[in-house]
């Protein structure tokens, strides 16, 4: 479904430019002198408050893009389960008709996201309620106060390799490898 050389470049090029990127800035953010994800979360959540234009560009581009592919790496896996169950999957129901329209609605969001960016899977920060939409760059839910709960990159390098233009066929094959208890223990 995606191939082992674009993983690799994936995470030990682009992953790891994020990394050093953001590491040059977690002396001019207090939420991320100690650099946890927990911290990071909190940083993007607050980014509105940084002064500094320059420490905010980097830790919106770079902080966002290291956030926002951890979770992608974190959620993909040759095993687990292939769909939500229990109350993640009478969520998705409830709040999109069938978890074949969430899909639907998910493909659209990614698949039509201009340029690059992700689509994302993520909770309300206000009504509590399950939401998808797709953000430019390595924006993500957390900027509009909300949570992250699975995200496709869209970018093409996530994808190039193997599927070359062809972004709908990667994200077809992309749901092949979504390990849904991954996703299931971040949505709750």
């Amino acid at each position: 479904y995606i191939d082992a050389e674009t993983m690799k470049i994936h995470h030990d090029k682009h992953h790891k430019a994020y990394m050093t990127k953001l590491n040059g800035i977690t002396d001019k953010v207090d939420a991320i002198k100690s650099p946890t994800i927990q911290n990071l979360e909190t940083a993007l959540r607050d980014i509105k408050n940084i002064q500094d234009d320059s420490v905010k560009k980097t830790l919106r581009n770079n902080g966002g893009g290291y956030y926002n592919h951890i979770l992608y790496f974190e959620e993909m896996s040759k095993s687990g389960a292939r769909e939500p169950s229990g109350k993640l999957a009478d969520e998705i129901t409830k709040e999109f008709g069938s978890f074949t329209e969430f899909k639907s609605k998910f493909m659209k969001a990614a698949v039509g996201q201009f340029g690059s960016g992700w689509a994302w899977l993520y909770r309300d920060g206000e009504t509590g309620k399950l939401a998808v939409r797709g953000y430019a760059n390595q924006d993500s839910p957390l900027l509009d106060g909300h949570k992250p709960i699975l995200g496709c990159d869209v970018w093409e390098h996530a994808y190039y390799l193997k599927y070359n233009n062809r972004r709908p066929e990667y994200v077809e094959a992309w749901w092949n490898v979504v390990n849904w208890d991954v996703v299931a223990a971040r949505a709750f």
